[in-house]
């Protein structure tokens, strides 16, 4: 997996100040897209065993709230082998933090079904994260009043909720995770 780029201090991409690691590839290729570079999976630099340490030294912090993916799209299937071993490593040295993920793909249609990868693999990784901002960038739709998101048909989902409950559960951002 290469990478795009990665914000150690970012304050855009989830509550509080975070680490947010952009990856490369996706097939979405969203209308006017943020990031339309990161659409190449090539595009980048590899993601190291070097990186991610440098990633999980820059989450020690406390005033470091967690770790945000973007792209690209992590959720592409090429990006989830590299991904959920990390995020297994993220999760077990800093269970206290949290993890944001932002995927063009939708939730119950495109994760829980399998059509993006592996299901096993899938849910591993849906498993390792927090909160999930999902479905496509809609440029007809873009509202920047809209916290997190940019069009407002993409919701954010509270995932731990949403697995236990089988139903979708959205993020309650009075509690701020």
């Amino acid at each position: 997996m290469n990478y795009a780029t990665i914000k150690w201090f970012d304050i855009a991409d989830g509550p509080g100040v975070r680490v947010s690691l952009y990856v490369s590839g996706c097939r979405n290729h969203c209308k006017n897209c943020f990031n339309p570079e990161t659409w190449d999976f090539n595009y980048g630099e590899p993601f190291t065993e070097d990186i991610e340490n440098s990633i999980l030294k820059a989450l020690s912090p406390d005033y470091i709230k967690g770790l945000t993916l973007l792209g690209g799209d992590p959720f592409e299937p090429e990006n989830q082998a590299v991904l959920v071993p990390f995020l297994g490593k993220v999760k077990k040295q800093f269970p206290e933090k949290t993890v944001w993920c932002y995927t063009g793909y939708d939730y119950e249609r495109d994760l829980l079904t399998g059509k993006k990868g592996d299901e096993k693999t899938v849910m591993r990784m849906l498993s390792r994260i927090d909160v999930l901002v999902d479905g496509r960038f809609v440029e007809e739709l873009k509202d920047l009043t809209l916290r997190f998101r940019g069009s407002s048909n993409q919701r954010i989902i509270d995932v731990p909720r949403s697995l236990k409950c089988d139903d979708i559960v959205l993020w309650d951002g009075e509690k701020e995770q």
